[in-house]
């Protein structure tokens, strides 16, 4: 891992969207054409809010396993609550990743029409103040998506709020991810090889080392943002949208350097995802003779998100 060469990635600034929207909106554009991901600073997330969920989400996973165990709903795919360690697998692996992770999605008011299709949420006792902090984050990290979103639809020759009605209550989910510390003779990796499965992730947390992305000429090179700058890159379903003119990369954490297993690695990435009832169809901007349509039959986002959560192992066929 540490001959690994670093992606050139660029560092844009989410400020720029609004200075210069055109320009953002190439440079973004291009960055995710070229690797399937785009390094944002400035993107509007206080740092108070940060620092206060980072604290909080180490006191979570610092609570007792059968404690913690107590907010995992079995069969419920991982869609809210606690997900134990080793539980996930990267689609096509042969080992469990090595991590635990908690699952936030958004608050739907009582009787709303998707709350048969996006679980509630579950909240801990402990640690004090949980619900207001995530609730909170997941609220700024759904403002800066939609300014993202913005961005693409300017880059694809789109009207600005193009995606507003295919987000507007979506279900997106707010991942609180935690790698143990683990022996040098672990099997697998902290998070193997894969594709996200939503519209665009955005990742807080990535200036711990590991992540990586698989380039066009079959290597890996590390991603190392700025401190506080966020990792955004493209999932399966903008991929499947765009007929992959927008590239959903692979990718990975991998397990650190012997000095360095003793710590653990704590994430949080956004999945951004529209809501169950949208259909994804082939943008027919996106197709030509020389991208012909790879995905003449639509499906919507309930039904391609449960597909890709059997093959995970979250959810059992």
């Amino acid at each position: 891992m540490l001959d690994t060469p670093s992606a050139q990635v660029p560092t844009l600034s989410l400020a720029d969207a609004d200075r210069d929207p055109d320009g953002f909106a190439a440079a973004f554009g291009g960055s995710f054409e070229r690797y399937g991901f785009a390094v944002i600073a400035d993107h509007g997330i206080s740092e108070d809010l940060i620092a206060r969920a980072w604290a909080q989400t180490q006191a979570l996973f610092a609570l007792d396993e059968d404690e913690k165990r107590r907010h995992h709903l079995a069969g419920s795919g991982g869609a809210r609550g606690y997900t134990p360690f080793r539980t996930e697998i990267a689609k096509g692996a042969d080992v469990v990743d090595l991590k635990e992770f908690w699952h936030v999605g958004r608050e739907l008011p009582a009787g709303h029409p998707y709350a048969d299709r996006m679980a509630a949420n579950v909240w801990p006792a402990r640690p004090e103040g949980f619900r207001e902090t995530f609730v909170e984050l997941f609220a700024a990290f759904d403002r800066a998506g939609d300014r993202l979103l913005s961005a693409i639809a300017r880059h694809l020759g789109l009207a600005p709020d193009w995606f507003d009605p295919a987000v507007k209550d979506g279900n997106s989910v707010l991942r609180l991810l935690h790698y143990p510390p683990i022996p040098a003779d672990a099997p697998g990796v902290r998070a193997g090889a894969h594709e996200d499965i939503n519209l665009i992730t955005l990742l807080l947390g990535a200036e711990e080392a590991g992540l990586e992305l698989l380039d066009r000429d079959g290597r890996w090179l590390a991603i190392k943002p700025p401190e506080g700058a966020m990792v955004v890159n493209v999932g399966d379903m903008l991929q499947r949208l765009t007929n992959h003119v927008l590239p959903s990369t692979t990718h990975r954490v991998v397990n650190p350097p012997p000095e360095r297993r003793g710590h653990s690695r704590y994430s949080m990435p956004f999945f951004l995802h529209p809501a169950p009832d949208f259909l994804i169809e082939t943008l027919p901007s996106c197709v030509s003779d020389t991208n012909p349509n790879r995905y003449p039959t639509p499906i919507t986002a309930h039904d391609y998100l449960h597909e890709r959560l059997v093959e995970i192992g979250l959810i059992k066929a």
